[in-house]
C-alpha cells in the first residue's frame, strides 16, 4: 500500500471519501493510519469536522489494512462492516490522524476465516488524534470475513 494507489483506490471506489479529503498517513504492516483536515466539505455548522467524515477515516484506517491482508492470502475472503461504536471526546478542528494497530488481530480472523469456511467476527479499533496529540473520537467496528465459495 502506497500512497499512490491508495489515491487510486478512494478516487474511483469512493469518491465521496476523497471529495471530503481523507487521506492515507502511513502504513506499516499492522498498522494504518489515514488523516483529514478540516474544510469547507467536511465541517458542521459548529465548525468542527463533521462526525461521519471522521468515521470514514477511522473506517479507512482499519478496512485497507483489511484488504490488504485479504489480498496477501490469495483467498477470495469477503469482508463487510456490521456495526460501529463511536465516542467523540473533544473538537475535531485541523489535521486529525486516524490510526488502527488492529493487523495482527485482523490477519487472525482472515486465516480463521479460510482455514474453516465460517464466517468470522472481530472488533477492531481506530484512534484520532488532533495536531496536539489529543484524542478527538474512537471508533470501534465490526468486521466480519468470509471465504467466498
Amino acid at each position: 500500500m502506497n500512497k499512490e494507489f491508495f489515491r487510486n483506490i478512494i478516487s474511483t471506489q469512493i469518491p465521496i471519501a476523497w471529495i471530503a479529503g481523507v487521506r492515507l498517513h502511513e502504513w506499516k504492516n499492522n498498522t494504518c493510519s489515514t488523516k483529514i483536515k478540516l474544510g469547507l466539505l467536511n465541517q458542521n455548522p459548529f465548525k468542527s469536522m463533521f462526525w461521519a467524515v471522521q468515521g470514514m477515516a477511522a473506517e479507512f484506517s482499519s478496512g485497507l489494512m483489511a484488504s490488504a491482508k485479504i489480498q496477501e492470502s490469495g483467498k477470495n475472503v469477503s469482508m463487510l462492516v456490521l456495526g460501529m461504536q463511536s465516542k467523540f471526546l473533544k473538537k475535531a478542528v485541523g489535521k486529525i490522524i486516524f490510526t488502527c494497530n488492529d493487523g495482527e488481530m485482523i490477519e487472525a480472523a482472515i486465516n480463521k476465516a479460510i482455514q474453516t469456511g465460517e464466517g468470522v467476527t472481530i472488533i477492531v479499533k481506530s484512534k484520532g488524534v488532533d495536531e496536539q496529540n489529543d484524542v478527538v473520537s474512537e471508533f470501534e467496528f465490526t468486521w466480519s470475513f468470509k471465504l467466498k465459495s
